[in-house]
């Protein structure tokens, strides 16, 4: 592979590293969650793991893509990167509000009883 598409496989997969982390410590959350909060922080991490899927099967492409290709497919992963930055940062953002509604739900109940 040439040099400049390396750095560029190599930039795309540190974000892919950053979405991991953010994954990891989001799932440790969701598994303290209440039920009904967990669930939702369920639906929200598989989201996030298929925006990262995504993301993953395009680095591939990438790697194994002749040198008459990957500059199409590099165009291609561009064009969608805002998108899947997008939707991943919504996601993260509607996991973070569904955990934080469910901590405040169980707060509420245990000062009830």
């Amino acid at each position: 592979m040439s040099e400049k598409r390396d750095a560029y496989v190599q930039r795309l997969k540190a974000k892919v590293d950053e979405w991991n982390a953010d994954i990891d410590k989001l799932t440790a959350k969701a598994d303290q969650a209440e039920a009904d909060a967990k669930i939702k922080c369920q639906q929200k991490l598989e989201e996030l793991r298929s925006k990262r899927q995504e993301l993953e099967e395009k680095i591939v492409d990438l790697q194994s893509a002749g040198e008459s290709t990957w500059e199409e497919l590099r165009q291609g992963v561009e064009s969608s990167w805002g998108v899947w930055k997008a939707s991943f940062a919504r996601a993260k953002t509607a996991f973070e509000k569904g955990y934080q509604e469910g901590r405040e739900e169980r707060q509420s109940k245990d000062r009830d009883e």
